[in-house]
């Protein structure tokens, strides 16, 4: 289920809310321009989970969502653990390239086919972290400084959907304000 947490821009261990409620999550993300919906999550991914395979699982949503929001380019991003020395690096790079705020030109829009990612939303003097699981749609509009964590050991496949080829390139802000903030596994642990 989706968590959502609430921290002032200027206290990162004060909590003003932290719910897994969908109705209070999806109201509190909409007041902000935030757009939280679910789609049905899909068998038959599998452990390789081929980007073919996924947008063939989701064709009718993704066709439907493209049309409606006129995107037009549609991708699957992905990690899938390993135990090997060459898949951590490679995770570890990841990771930390989205660890810094950032903004898009563009709507970012994600659905989660599978696994865990935290989306910290840096709005109007506080940070919401939003912590997406499969089923979750999460659109955060052009503009929005952000930063995304996808944990320790990243295990996650998500549909990408932009307007433009580049529409993923971040525009880093320098502000280093997510070193500050619970990461995604610590967010997972504190209501467990």
């Amino acid at each position: 289920m989706t968590l959502l947490q609430v921290m002032p821009d200027n206290a990162p261990r004060t909590v003003l809310l932290r719910t897994r409620d969908d109705d209070t999550i999806t109201k509190e993300l909409a007041e902000r321009g935030v757009s939280l919906r679910h789609w049905p999550v899909r068998d038959g991914l599998g452990a390789e989970r081929r980007q073919e395979d996924v947008l063939a699982l989701y064709r009718a949503e993704v066709d439907a969502l493209c049309a409606a929001e006129d995107l037009r380019v549609v991708d699957v991003a992905q990690l899938t653990p390993a135990d090997d020395e060459a898949w951590r690096e490679k995770a570890a790079k990841a990771r930390k390239a989205f660890l810094d705020e950032h903004r898009h030109a563009e709507d970012e829009v994600r659905y989660f086919a599978a696994g865990t990612g935290c989306f910290y939303l840096h709005l109007d003097g506080r940070v919401y972290a939003v912590v997406c699981e499969a089923g979750d749609l999460l659109s955060v509009p052009a503009g929005t400084r952000h930063w995304f964590d996808m944990g320790p050991r990243p295990d996650f496949c998500a549909i990408r959907f932009f307007r433009d080829e580049d529409g993923w390139v971040g525009d880093f802000t320098g502000d280093q304000l997510g070193a500050d903030y619970p990461r995604l596994d610590a967010l997972l642990a504190e209501g467990s």
